[in-house]
Order: structure tokens, then C-alpha cells, then sequence
């Protein structure tokens, strides 16, 4: 890939602006200050078009979103692990204790999927009391 020629021009910058540059380049990983400014220019260049273009959202704010809907993401796959684990002992608890045929229990997995899709999944413990008093 050819390497684009680069031009040189005068800039006037503030003194504060020139040293915000020359203490962050080396953070960005740029290997000089005009460098950074290039890079500063273009992502201002991207946050102007965001705002002209309702259709696009800028780069930091995507990967914003995202880090976001991870972490989301990651803290209920926790919490589904979790309930799965303490599920899986009620159930264990429940089926040494509880003598069910499996006739029964095939009757009631179907009739607990049909009130799970009527209710649409909010069933409590006291619905589920209410239910079996009926």
C-alpha cells in the first residue's frame, strides 16, 4: 500500500493546546505530536459527519454502547448461572422428598409451559400458590 504524501503547513495554537498534545501523544501511541494532531483532526472530522449523518452514530459512542451491553451481558449470564445452580437443588430437594409418577410430571411440564406463555413469564410463587389451589 502506498504511503499517502504528507504536506507541511504552519498551525497557531494556543500554548495550553500545544502542551495538551505534547503530554498525550505518546498515550495514543503516536510516534510524534503531528501525528496525534492528524489523528485528533479526523475523529473530529467523524464526530462532525456523526452529527450531520442522524444514521450513523460516532465510534466512541458505539464502542461506549457496547461495553455496556457486555457488561449487561456478562452480569446476567452470572445471575442466570446462579438461578440455575439454586434451581437445580430445589429440584433435587424436591424430587427425593416428593413421590410424582411420570405421567404426572409430563402433564404438569406441559400445563406450567402454558401458563408461563399466557402470563408471559412473570409467574410468582404466588401464582403458582393460586394456581394449585384452583
Amino acid at each position: 500500500m502506498e504511503k499517502a504524501k504528507k504536506i507541511k503547513f504552519p498551525l497557531w495554537v494556543t500554548p495550553k493546546t500545544m502542551e495538551t498534545v505534547k503530554e498525550m501523544y505518546k498515550d495514543d501511541d503516536c510516534r510524534s505530536q503531528s501525528e496525534f494532531i492528524e489523528k485528533a483532526i479526523r475523529a473530529y472530522v467523524g464526530y462532525l459527519r456523526a452529527d450531520n449523518s442522524p444514521g450513523m452514530l460516532p465510534n466512541y459512542m458505539v464502542s461506549t454502547m457496547k461495553a455496556i451491553v457486555d457488561s449487561s451481558d456478562t452480569r446476567m449470564c452470572r445471575m442466570l448461572f446462579k438461578l440455575a445452580v439454586e434451581m437445580a437443588i430445589m429440584m433435587n430437594v424436591l424430587a427425593a422428598y416428593c413421590d410424582v409418577e411420570e405421567e404426572s410430571l409430563a402433564n404438569l411440564r406441559q400445563e406450567c409451559i402454558n401458563e408461563v406463555k399466557r402470563i408471559n413469564g412473570t409467574l410468582g410463587f404466588e401464582d403458582a400458590y393460586h394456581w394449585q389451589k384452583d
